[in-house]
Protein backbone atom coordinates (compact mmCIF):
# COMPACT_ATOMS: atom_id res chain seq x y z
CA UNK A 1 0.00 0.00 0.00
CA UNK A 2 1.50 3.32 -0.99
CA UNK A 3 2.52 5.62 1.89
CA UNK A 4 1.23 9.37 1.88
CA UNK A 5 4.51 11.13 1.15
CA UNK A 6 5.09 7.99 -2.39
CA UNK A 7 1.62 8.90 -3.22
CA UNK A 8 1.16 11.87 -6.64
CA UNK A 9 -0.30 15.03 -6.34
CA UNK A 10 -2.98 15.79 -9.61
CA UNK A 11 -5.22 18.50 -10.28
CA UNK A 12 -8.38 16.52 -10.94
CA UNK A 13 -11.28 19.17 -10.55
CA UNK A 14 -10.82 22.41 -12.31
CA UNK A 15 -11.96 25.34 -10.34
CA UNK A 16 -15.27 25.90 -12.41
CA UNK A 17 -16.36 22.23 -12.26
CA UNK A 18 -15.83 22.50 -8.01
CA UNK A 19 -17.90 26.37 -8.14
CA UNK A 20 -20.65 24.30 -10.04
CA UNK A 21 -20.49 21.45 -7.80
CA UNK A 22 -20.97 23.95 -4.16
CA UNK A 23 -23.61 26.52 -6.18
CA UNK A 24 -25.58 23.01 -7.38
CA UNK A 25 -25.74 21.91 -3.91
CA UNK A 26 -27.29 25.48 -2.69
CA UNK A 27 -29.45 26.00 -5.44
CA UNK A 28 -30.94 22.93 -5.27
CA UNK A 29 -31.31 23.17 -1.74
CA UNK A 30 -33.12 26.51 -2.16
CA UNK A 31 -34.90 24.47 -4.52
CA UNK A 32 -36.31 21.97 -2.54
CA UNK A 33 -37.10 24.39 0.82
CA UNK A 34 -38.80 27.26 -1.73
CA UNK A 35 -40.92 24.42 -3.06
CA UNK A 36 -41.98 22.75 -0.31
CA UNK A 37 -42.96 26.02 2.02
CA UNK A 38 -44.89 27.41 -1.43
CA UNK A 39 -46.75 31.10 -1.20
CA UNK A 40 -44.62 33.77 -1.40
CA UNK A 41 -41.45 31.41 -1.30
CA UNK A 42 -42.75 30.78 -4.88
CA UNK A 43 -41.01 33.82 -5.92
CA UNK A 44 -37.86 32.36 -4.52
CA UNK A 45 -38.38 29.05 -6.30
CA UNK A 46 -38.73 30.31 -10.19
CA UNK A 47 -35.61 32.32 -9.26
CA UNK A 48 -33.73 29.59 -7.94
CA UNK A 49 -34.91 27.59 -11.33
CA UNK A 50 -33.68 30.27 -13.36
CA UNK A 51 -30.03 29.64 -11.70
CA UNK A 52 -30.24 26.26 -11.95
CA UNK A 53 -31.27 26.75 -15.66
CA UNK A 54 -27.65 28.44 -16.40
CA UNK A 55 -26.19 25.99 -13.95
CA UNK A 56 -26.92 23.23 -16.17
CA UNK A 57 -26.50 25.09 -19.63
CA UNK A 58 -23.13 25.77 -17.94
CA UNK A 59 -22.20 21.63 -16.68
CA UNK A 60 -23.29 20.66 -20.46
CA UNK A 61 -20.73 22.94 -21.92
CA UNK A 62 -17.88 22.25 -19.67
CA UNK A 63 -18.67 18.93 -19.90
CA UNK A 64 -17.04 19.34 -23.91
CA UNK A 65 -14.65 21.65 -23.37
CA UNK A 66 -13.74 21.79 -19.73
CA UNK A 67 -10.89 20.61 -17.74
CA UNK A 68 -9.89 16.46 -18.62
CA UNK A 69 -11.90 15.69 -16.04
CA UNK A 70 -14.74 17.40 -16.07
CA UNK A 71 -15.46 16.01 -19.94
CA UNK A 72 -18.17 13.52 -20.16
CA UNK A 73 -15.88 11.45 -22.51
CA UNK A 74 -13.59 11.26 -19.60
CA UNK A 75 -16.69 9.07 -17.29
CA UNK A 76 -18.44 7.63 -20.08
CA UNK A 77 -17.89 4.14 -19.18
CA UNK A 78 -19.56 1.02 -21.33
CA UNK A 79 -21.67 -1.44 -19.53
CA UNK A 80 -18.89 -4.28 -19.66
CA UNK A 81 -16.24 -1.33 -17.88
CA UNK A 82 -19.19 -0.97 -14.92
CA UNK A 83 -19.90 -4.77 -14.69
CA UNK A 84 -16.21 -5.18 -14.63
CA UNK A 85 -15.87 -2.26 -11.59
CA UNK A 86 -18.50 -4.11 -9.69
CA UNK A 87 -16.54 -6.88 -9.88
CA UNK A 88 -13.47 -4.72 -8.66
CA UNK A 89 -12.05 -4.78 -11.58
CA UNK A 90 -10.63 -1.04 -11.63
CA UNK A 91 -11.24 1.30 -15.00
CA UNK A 92 -7.92 3.60 -15.50
CA UNK A 93 -10.28 6.35 -15.14
CA UNK A 94 -11.89 5.04 -12.12
CA UNK A 95 -9.14 5.64 -9.60
CA UNK A 96 -9.08 9.38 -11.14
CA UNK A 97 -11.84 11.20 -11.98
CA UNK A 98 -15.32 9.53 -11.40
CA UNK A 99 -15.94 5.83 -10.97
CA UNK A 100 -18.66 4.23 -13.26
CA UNK A 101 -21.15 4.24 -10.30
CA UNK A 102 -20.24 7.90 -9.67
CA UNK A 103 -20.43 8.56 -13.19
CA UNK A 104 -24.09 6.53 -13.41
CA UNK A 105 -24.98 9.48 -10.95
CA UNK A 106 -23.93 12.22 -12.20
CA UNK A 107 -25.79 11.90 -15.20
CA UNK A 108 -29.03 10.84 -13.72
CA UNK A 109 -28.75 13.96 -11.60
CA UNK A 110 -28.44 15.74 -14.74
CA UNK A 111 -30.76 14.43 -16.49
CA UNK A 112 -33.31 14.39 -13.71
CA UNK A 113 -32.61 18.16 -12.64
CA UNK A 114 -33.17 19.09 -16.45
CA UNK A 115 -36.63 17.53 -16.73
CA UNK A 116 -37.19 19.54 -13.37
CA UNK A 117 -36.43 22.71 -14.25
CA UNK A 118 -38.07 22.13 -18.02
CA UNK A 119 -41.51 20.95 -16.50
CA UNK A 120 -40.98 23.95 -13.85
CA UNK A 121 -40.81 26.16 -16.93
CA UNK A 122 -44.18 24.37 -18.35
CA UNK A 123 -45.96 24.36 -15.11
CA UNK A 124 -48.81 26.12 -13.47
CA UNK A 125 -50.14 26.57 -10.21
CA UNK A 126 -53.14 28.03 -11.35
CA UNK A 127 -53.30 30.69 -8.90
CA UNK A 128 -50.29 32.98 -8.87
CA UNK A 129 -47.19 31.26 -10.67
CA UNK A 130 -47.24 30.15 -13.78
CA UNK A 131 -43.97 29.52 -16.20
CA UNK A 132 -42.58 31.16 -18.87
CA UNK A 133 -42.92 28.68 -21.48
CA UNK A 134 -46.74 27.74 -20.47
CA UNK A 135 -48.02 29.40 -23.33
CA UNK A 136 -46.52 27.68 -26.17
CA UNK A 137 -48.17 24.38 -25.35
CA UNK A 138 -51.43 22.77 -24.84
CA UNK A 139 -53.53 22.54 -21.49
CA UNK A 140 -52.89 19.19 -21.56
CA UNK A 141 -48.95 19.50 -21.72
CA UNK A 142 -48.94 21.96 -18.48
CA UNK A 143 -50.66 19.83 -16.64
CA UNK A 144 -48.80 16.80 -17.29
CA UNK A 145 -45.49 19.01 -16.70
CA UNK A 146 -46.87 20.44 -13.52
CA UNK A 147 -48.03 17.11 -11.97
CA UNK A 148 -44.71 15.56 -12.62
CA UNK A 149 -42.91 18.57 -11.24
CA UNK A 150 -44.95 18.89 -8.16
CA UNK A 151 -45.23 15.35 -7.85
CA UNK A 152 -43.03 13.30 -9.21
CA UNK A 153 -39.85 14.62 -10.01
CA UNK A 154 -38.78 16.84 -7.10
CA UNK A 155 -39.18 13.15 -4.97
CA UNK A 156 -36.92 11.12 -7.69
CA UNK A 157 -34.30 14.04 -7.34
CA UNK A 158 -34.51 13.71 -3.49
CA UNK A 159 -33.58 10.01 -3.49
CA UNK A 160 -30.59 10.73 -5.99
CA UNK A 161 -29.16 13.22 -3.50
CA UNK A 162 -29.77 11.24 -0.45
CA UNK A 163 -28.09 8.19 -2.36
CA UNK A 164 -25.07 10.68 -3.54
CA UNK A 165 -24.48 11.94 0.06
CA UNK A 166 -24.75 8.06 1.69
CA UNK A 167 -22.09 7.27 -1.17
CA UNK A 168 -20.11 10.36 0.24
CA UNK A 169 -20.11 9.16 3.86
CA UNK A 170 -19.18 5.51 2.50
CA UNK A 171 -16.53 6.00 0.70
CA UNK A 172 -15.18 9.27 3.27
CA UNK A 173 -15.31 6.17 5.84
CA UNK A 174 -12.65 4.18 3.57
CA UNK A 175 -10.28 7.19 3.01
CA UNK A 176 -11.58 8.26 -0.18
CA UNK A 177 -11.15 11.89 0.56
CA UNK A 178 -14.08 13.32 -2.29
CA UNK A 179 -15.55 16.55 -0.15
CA UNK A 180 -11.57 18.10 0.17
CA UNK A 181 -10.93 17.05 -3.81
CA UNK A 182 -13.75 18.91 -4.62
CA UNK A 183 -12.86 21.58 -2.49
CA UNK A 184 -9.32 22.34 -2.96
CA UNK A 185 -9.79 20.21 -6.31
CA UNK A 186 -6.41 18.01 -6.07
CA UNK A 187 -6.16 13.95 -5.52
CA UNK A 188 -3.63 11.90 -4.24
CA UNK A 189 -2.91 9.38 -6.48
CA UNK A 190 -0.57 5.95 -6.50
CA UNK A 191 -0.15 6.45 -9.88
CA UNK A 192 0.21 9.21 -12.42
CA UNK A 193 -2.36 11.01 -13.87
CA UNK A 194 -2.94 13.51 -16.80
CA UNK A 195 -4.41 16.91 -14.39
CA UNK A 196 -6.73 18.96 -15.84
CA UNK A 197 -6.11 21.97 -17.02
CA UNK A 198 -6.86 24.65 -14.70
CA UNK A 199 -4.60 27.92 -15.45
CA UNK A 200 -6.63 31.60 -15.67
CA UNK A 201 -7.34 31.47 -19.57
CA UNK A 202 -9.64 28.56 -18.38
CA UNK A 203 -11.33 30.03 -15.88
CA UNK A 204 -11.91 33.35 -17.76
CA UNK A 205 -13.46 30.87 -20.42
CA UNK A 206 -15.31 29.51 -18.21
CA UNK A 207 -16.18 32.67 -16.60
CA UNK A 208 -17.65 33.89 -20.20
CA UNK A 209 -19.51 31.08 -21.13
CA UNK A 210 -21.26 30.67 -17.68
CA UNK A 211 -22.04 34.51 -18.88
CA UNK A 212 -23.84 33.35 -21.93
CA UNK A 213 -25.40 31.09 -20.07
CA UNK A 214 -26.71 33.49 -17.16
CA UNK A 215 -28.20 35.42 -20.04
CA UNK A 216 -30.26 32.61 -21.84
CA UNK A 217 -31.96 31.87 -18.43
CA UNK A 218 -32.72 35.19 -18.19
CA UNK A 219 -34.10 35.34 -21.81
CA UNK A 220 -35.92 32.49 -20.82
CA UNK A 221 -37.51 34.33 -18.01
CA UNK A 222 -39.05 37.05 -20.10
CA UNK A 223 -41.03 34.14 -22.51
CA UNK A 224 -43.98 34.63 -20.25
CA UNK A 225 -44.12 38.40 -20.68
CA UNK A 226 -44.10 38.47 -24.25
CA UNK A 227 -47.67 37.47 -24.75
CA UNK A 228 -49.25 40.52 -22.68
Amino acid sequence: MPTQQSLIRVRVWDLPTRLFHWALAVCLSGLLVTGTVGGAAMAFHFRFGYAMLALLLFRFVWGVVGGRWSRFSSFLFSPQATLAYLKGESHPNARVGHSPLAALSVFALLVFLTAQVVTGLLSDDEIFYAGPLTHMVSNATVSLATFYHADIGKWILLGLVLLHLAAVVYYTRRQHRLVSAMLHGDKLLSLPALPSRDDWLSRWLALFIFGLCIASAYWVSTLHALVY
